[in-house]
């Protein structure tokens, strides 16, 4: 895919783990919706841990124009994940980024291809862009994100790595 439209949950999981500057070497257009910048900037002027929508040049803040069906609407889905789906529902050749399930559920009803954080990290591994998930696995759960042992050794193993003898759930006190 060379288009992405992205909701406000992995922008935020990325930054966090130092690895926002993978979404522009993974592709060539990323799309935010206004909503989404939003987002950002309340979340910013309250303290939050999160980017500058404004340190992002290699986003373009782009509105779906088509009107949203109502049953995403009525989905416990945030307005960021709603329009995001609908931009990439209107592109179809465009990839929506989210990591709410409900959000994915919708997206794959309607025929988009979502990827959430974790499958970030494994197309960046797998275009050559970072050696390992496993630090990225790593940091993500430190800063809280849930991510069960399971999923993990999916991660791991999807990734074609080992976790080197440490049990993932000792992850979050190493380093």
């Amino acid at each position: 895919m060379e288009k992405a439209s992205s909701s406000v949950a992995p922008i935020i999981n990325l930054h966090r783990i130092g690895a926002l500057d993978l979404l522009p070497k993974l592709f060539k257009q990323i799309w935010m919706p206004s909503v989404v910048l939003e987002d950002l900037l309340d979340a910013r002027f309250l303290g939050y841990n999160v980017p500058s929508p404004f340190d992002l040049p290699w986003v373009e803040y782009k509105d779906p124009q088509l009107t949203i069906p109502s049953v995403w609407i009525a989905l416990d889905l945030s307005s960021g994940e709603v329009a995001a789906i609908a931009l990439a529902f209107e592109t179809r050749e465009c990839v929506v980024l989210i990591d709410e399930p409900i959000g994915r559920q919708a997206a794959h009803q309607v025929g988009i291809q979502y990827w959430g954080t974790l499958q970030i990290l494994l197309e960046a591994k797998a275009a050559g862009h970072i050696d390992s998930v496993i630090p990225y696995v790593k940091r993500l759960k430190q800063t809280g994100m849930h991510i069960t042992d399971e999923i993990v050794q999916r991660i791991l193993a999807l990734a074609d790595e080992k976790d080197g003898g440490v049990d993932p759930q000792e992850w979050i006190l190493a380093e």
